[in-house]
């Protein structure tokens, strides 16, 4: 990566010293509305700030209402999301459900809101060639607008839909996270692979890195965590298994303690 925008940006996010990268993301409400852990929303974005996250994933207008929690020293770097889709809602309605997804803003609506980077979701294995041919449209705009602006873009791999039988399946993860990369992400956000094992071939099989997701809430999530870091991978990407946490500040300084390498 030649250009210094994006390299600035980027390590206000990620960690280069040995230690794995630690974001929350708190963009659910705007597809699942105010769930559990997400209605003191300023509340929330500052106890991640205290707890030393490594950056936060939000939407727009979350940003701009929030902007007070980020007044102060050492916070995290910002994470804009800047899309919408329906892959979640559809997977309730039935795999025969018709998916669509539409922008939200651009890179540059990102950069004046203060955001360190730009996140989009690219989704495959739906069965329907019309979306993914958007999908791929939509995401290399959004690359090129962030080449010219010098932020990162961070792109959200997923195999969902009629085609796809285990979203964990590495044959699915490599194909996807291959795909962003080629069109020009700077890091991925996706699945766990299962194990370290698997992760660490999906790891070793893209040339960016990868920050592992957590998912829905789950007892398995310090698993995740533990697999991620053996797996070499950047770091985790964890939303509701943070803020729906019964101790959100132990799970948090578990999960740095093990990206740290000191408890695995």
């Amino acid at each position: 990566m030649s250009d210094s925008g994006k390299r600035i940006r980027l390590n206000r996010i990620l960690n280069e010293t040995g230690r794995g990268t630690l974001v929350v993301a708190f963009d659910h409400a705007l597809v699942l509305g105010p769930i559990p852990g997400t209605e003191d929303a300023s509340g929330q974005i500052s106890r991640f700030a205290e707890a030393r996250v490594d950056a936060i994933l939000l939407n727009l207008g979350l940003i701009q209402r929030c902007a007070a929690c980020f007044s102060r020293s050492r916070t995290p770097g910002i994470i804009a999301r800047i899309d919408w889709t329906t892959v979640w809602n559809s997977q309730s309605q039935g795999e025969n459900g018709a998916l669509r997804s539409c922008m939200l803003g651009s890179a540059e609506d990102a950069l004046w809101h203060g955001a360190d980077a730009v996140l989009s979701y690219l989704v495959v294995g739906t069965g329907d060639a019309d979306f993914e041919t958007e999908e791929i449209r939509r995401n290399a705009k959004l690359a090129r607008e962030c080449e010219r602006l010098g932020i990162p873009l961070v792109v959200e791999t997923l195999a969902r839909g009629k085609d796809v039988r285990n979203p964990a399946d590495p044959k699915w993860i490599k194909l996807h996270t291959r795909i962003a990369t080629e069109l020009g992400a700077d890091v991925i956000k996706t699945d766990y692979a299962g194990s370290a094992a698997a992760m660490r071939e999906v790891v070793e099989a893209c040339p960016i890195p990868i920050l592992v997701l957590g998912g829905s809430r789950n007892d398995g999530a310090m698993d995740v965590v533990r697999g991620a870091k053996q797996a070499e991978a950047a770091g985790v990407f964890f939303g509701r298994n943070v803020f729906q946490s019964d101790d959100m500040a132990e799970f948090l300084r578990q999960a740095r303690r093990i990206l740290n390498g000191e408890e695995l």
